[in-house]
């Protein structure tokens, strides 16, 4: 049998029969760090003439510096290796976050792809699917309280205990006792869809388009789809936009704000606007009370559902905010109260020199302070608002 015309010599290249079928290798350029060569191997081709013809398609791939197995490269495989590429490169927040994202919607839906299958209808699609049935964590708020609700008579009106709660449930005990005490002030939840929201949506969209981006740049594919691909609207009516409080409705948790143990802080969050992130984070060495001024600079977050500090989202996140004399009073009594408490224990509290923390100086964690905040909320009487909504 004759060689075909595409067995002319081609360095690296070598096509030969396996069996009744034919094969190629491919010896591609050292490894820049190990200096090792890749040996690629694809075999099954009916003649001769096919193997030559993908094997010269991977060898041009490879002499352009493209990864010979883009074929064969999933979403997950890619997935994987971008996530430790930016592991380094991004605050730890955000890198969570993404993983998160990708453990959750992309990798059960479309981690088993090839990558270059990935088109703008296959992202449309996944985009729709989240928005109809996409949400993974079960609506344990709704689940506790019918149970409790239903049982609400129990113990002179208390309702079920929060331990019997939790054994119904399948619960923590610490959610079903945060829970309770919200249903017996009256907080009913908000049953929770079988898909996410459009934002929630938009997020994952947001991860892969920069995600895809640099796919390109690695020569895993030619082009991004998700620079094409159909978002959910951001739909949002009169209706349910957040109303902030009137002045009364200030004034009133104010009057309850600064009878708790954090009124200076509260203060603090009322009369600047600062986000619970900030208030969490603020350091007593940048507060300037004879010059009435504050800079935000450090924030503490939740990460993974442990608190961490964090050093704010970027350049803006640092600033320098004026305070009045009210909410300078407030803090100067706030700031006296924490010397008495550093003098009582001594040695043993802590010099992290943060502004918000209990009497033996230990931190709170920021869903603490959200906890805390919903509480006061109630004792005063007013309209239930998250506190991020104090700043409107």
């Amino acid at each position: 049998m004759s060689k075909p015309k595409t067995a002319a010599r081609v360095p690296g290249v070598t096509v030969y029969p396996r069996g009744k079928k034919w094969a190629f290798i491919i010896y591609g350029e050292p490894d820049l760090l190990t200096g090792k060569r890749e040996r690629i191997y694809q075999g099954g081709f009916t003649t001769d003439e096919a193997a030559w013809t993908e094997a010269l398609n991977t060898k041009a791939r490879i002499t352009s510096g493209r990864p010979a197995r883009t074929s064969d490269v999933t979403v997950q495989q890619f997935f994987r290796e971008w996530l430790e590429s930016i592991k380094n490169s991004v605050k730890q927040t955000t890198y969570t976050n993404y993983v998160d994202n990708f453990e959750a919607y992309i990798l059960p839906v479309i981690g088993h792809r090839a990558l270059k299958d990935i088109e703008v209808p296959v992202l449309n699609a996944f985009y729709r699917h989240l928005l109809a049935k996409g949400r993974k964590k079960p609506d344990n708020n709704t689940k506790m309280y019918e149970y409790w609700h239903a049982r609400r008579e129990m113990r002179d009106g208390l309702g079920p205990t929060p331990s019997t709660v939790a054994r119904a449930c399948n619960t923590t005990i610490y959610a079903a006792r945060a829970a309770v005490l919200r249903y017996r002030r009256g907080r009913v939840p908000k049953a929770l869809s079988a898909g996410l929201e459009p934002k929630s949506v938009r997020n994952i969209h947001r991860i892969i388009h920069l995600a895809f981006s640099d796919a390109i740049g690695w020569r895993y594919i030619d082009f991004n789809p998700a620079a094409h691909a159909r978002l959910p609207r951001l739909g949002r009516t009169a209706k349910n936009r957040p109303k902030p409080w009137t002045i009364e409705e200030l004034a009133a948790w104010l009057r309850v704000a600064t009878t708790d143990r954090f009124a200076g802080l509260w203060v603090l969050a009322a009369t600047t606007g600062m986000r619970r992130s900030e208030l969490a984070g603020a350091e007593r060495e940048l507060l300037n009370l004879d010059e009435g001024v504050l800079i935000i600079e450090d924030t503490r977050v939740v990460v993974d559902g442990k608190a961490a500090d964090s050093d704010g989202k970027g350049e803006s996140s640092r600033r320098t905010i004026s305070l009045d004399p009210f909410t300078t009073a407030a803090l100067t009594s706030y700031l006296a109260m924490l010397d008495e408490e550093r003098k009582a224990f001594g040695a043993s509290y802590p010099t992290h020199g943060k502004l918000m923390c209990y009497e033996d100086g230990r931190r709170l964690h920021p869903d603490t302070v959200t906890r805390r905040f919903n509480r006061l909320v109630d004792r005063a009487g007013v309209r239930r608002i998250r506190l991020h909504d104090i700043r409107h």
